[in-house]
């Protein structure tokens, strides 16, 4: 079993949150994962345009430095989404990131998008799980020598919270890895609820949802992505049933699992403005924790 290695956001002249994460990180032994020469792919989210709730691009550079001082190459990734955003192609992705502060100027480091211009670049990893026999994992995460995870953990819509297995699982996917993640997790209207407004239709990347006196999915074309879900105010649209919710998490665990694929790698997870829901909504509600 892996050690843990934890501290607080208290802080002092002597010793600010930076520094205490730099000490962090020495302690809990990245000199020794990783090493001179190595691509080393940090794997973060980047944050919707409108969301506030994302990894302070701060942190980031002092991982940055640290792998630097060792002679080793990161860069910051993430996969395109499947849903409509402005993250769910390269070019879109990065000016997102630079507009949310992950530039080179303040990280250290380039933004590479791991599954390309439009979100097709992928390598396919056996994993022999019980759902997924073959991952799709962005050719930018797939190829690099080494990760560093670095995750802001908050809720989720779909699957309760989003930690380091979502943010490696689900996001180093390409878009035909994440579709295959989804897949089962269809969500479902609620029409005592459901005030007609027509939101969760004019969001769906699939154009699967029409809307009479209520909204209606056609399952045929729904991708199980959950926009409709988070987008809703009303708690109209609601995710599937347990047992498809359960094999949605079982699937970013094998995700996460060929996205790693045996490879040094170091998880640096920070409980901090922990928001009711994911950083891929363009909006982030008050947090639930500080």
């Amino acid at each position: 079993m892996s050690t843990v290695w934890f501290t607080d956001f208290s802080a002092s002249p002597e010793m600010n949150v930076l520094e205490k994460l730099r000490a962090l990180l020495s302690e809990a032994g990245l000199p020794k994962i990783f090493r001179a020469g190595q691509l080393v792919a940090i794997k973060l989210h980047f944050g919707e345009l409108g969301n506030l709730a994302y990894l302070r691009p701060n942190y980031v550079r002092v991982a940055v430095d640290e792998l630097k001082k060792l002679g080793a190459k990161p860069f910051l990734t993430d996969a395109n989404t499947l849903y409509i955003g402005t993250r769910s192609n390269a070019v879109d992705h990065l000016l997102t990131a630079y507009q949310n502060g992950f530039v080179l100027e303040v990280v250290g480091a380039p933004v590479i998008i791991a599954d390309g211009l439009r979100g097709a670049d992928e390598v396919e990893i056996p994993v022999d799980g019980v759902y997924v026999k073959r991952a799709k994992i962005g050719a930018g995460v797939a190829l690099a020598d080494a990760l560093l995870v670095m995750t802001h953990f908050k809720g989720h819509e779909q699957v309760g919270f989003g930690g380091a297995l979502k943010n490696l699982g689900m996001g180093s996917a390409s878009r035909a890895g994440k579709l295959e993640q989804h897949s089962t997790s269809k969500p479902k209207n609620l029409p005592e609820k459901c005030t007609a407004c027509g939101v969760c239709a004019r969001f769906c990347p699939a154009g699967a949802i029409t809307v009479a006196e209520h909204a209606q999915i056609d399952y045929d074309r729904c991708l199980g992505c959950g926009q409709c879900v988070a987008m809703c105010t009303f708690g109209a649209m609601v995710p599937g049933d347990e047992a498809s919710v359960e094999i949605l998490a079982r699937k970013i665990a094998e995700y996460a699992k060929a996205a790693l694929n045996g490879r040094p790698a170091l998880f640096v997870s920070f409980i901090q403005q922990v928001s009711p829901d994911c950083d891929c909504w363009g909006m982030n509600r008050p947090p639930v924790a500080p």
